[in-house]
């Protein structure tokens, strides 16, 4: 038994240690929009929640435009290839094999609320005839899903009608962002463990020092005995007295043997007025 104890600890600290090694190694290289100094500690907070998605490609294929088809490829804070570096979502044209920049993470934004995020990644390549020129947008909202490491990569919306602040929304789905649940025990339920362990404790060492010093045996080994005995006994007699509705006391509904033999000048009596006179 204490041999499979001792394989069973070993196998989740190697466990946790290759887990541990899986992540160490990965780097969050998402530079957020402002210098060094200037990054605000809220976006760094979210981008550390948001690490055990990295490392991770995530591909989507739509049709936004006619029958042209996009493949979508998103990657956290790095590079989905080295043929675009910095490009942390890219689009690929399944018909003409032409792939644009989306997104490049060394201009990321964060957003968080309480069990969502949105990443946005900045400084894509420039649009040709819409949104006057500008650089492409993409937005990921990534959502709370418990259990979920990272599912539901989609396709939202490709908002490229307006003059300017056109984007690229997406949706992924993670545990990440879920809030975290503090387990917090209720005052009564401190003071309901503090009674049995001092129970447990009265109950133990009162058993211990029945039975090693005063050499108690069977039933007298248990702490106070006449006391409990006696406390059972007022229990029930103050249970029978509060709790039963006929009186202790209740005068016969009939009449014994022994009473008619004592009664027999009574009822002697009570028969003469039937004699006749």
């Amino acid at each position: 038994m204490s041999v499979c104890l001792f394989l069973s600890l070993l196998l989740s600290g190697m466990c946790f240690v290759v887990e541990t090694l899986k992540f160490s190694h990965i780097s969050l290289d998402c530079d957020l929009v402002g210098k060094d100094s200037e990054e605000s500690k809220h976006e760094r907070d979210i981008l550390r929640r948001l690490q055990p998605i990295s490392g991770h490609t995530f591909t989507v294929q739509t049709a936004l435009q006619g029958d042209t088809t996009y493949l979508y490829s998103f990657r956290l804070c790095q590079a989905v290839t080295s043929q675009f570096p910095g490009g942390g979502l890219l689009q690929q044209n399944l018909k003409n094999n032409e792939t644009k920049v989306i997104g490049r993470y060394n201009q990321t934004q964060l957003i968080g609320g309480s069990d969502w995020v949105m990443l946005i990644y900045n400084g894509g390549d420039v649009y040709g005839e819409h949104c006057d020129g500008e650089r492409r947008k993409a937005i990921i909202m990534i959502s709370c899903q418990p259990g979920v490491l990272a599912a539901g990569f989609v396709v939202v919306l490709e908002e490229r009608e307006k003059i300017s602040d056109c984007f690229y929304l997406f949706e992924l789905d993670s545990y990440t962002v879920c809030p975290s649940i503090s387990h917090q025990l209720s005052p009564g339920s401190i003071m309901l463990i503090v009674c049995f362990v001092l129970l447990f404790l009265y109950i133990l060492g009162g058993f211990m020092y029945q039975r090693l010093i005063v050499r108690a045996k069977g039933f007298d080994q248990i702490p106070h005995l006449s006391f409990w005995r006696n406390l059972g006994n007022l229990s029930a007699d103050g249970c029978d007295l509060i709790c039963r509705s006929k009186p202790r006391n209740v005068p016969a509904a009939y009449r014994g043997i022994g009473d008619e033999d004592g009664n027999e000048e009574d009822d002697q009596e009570r028969d003469e007025h039937l004699l006749p006179m």
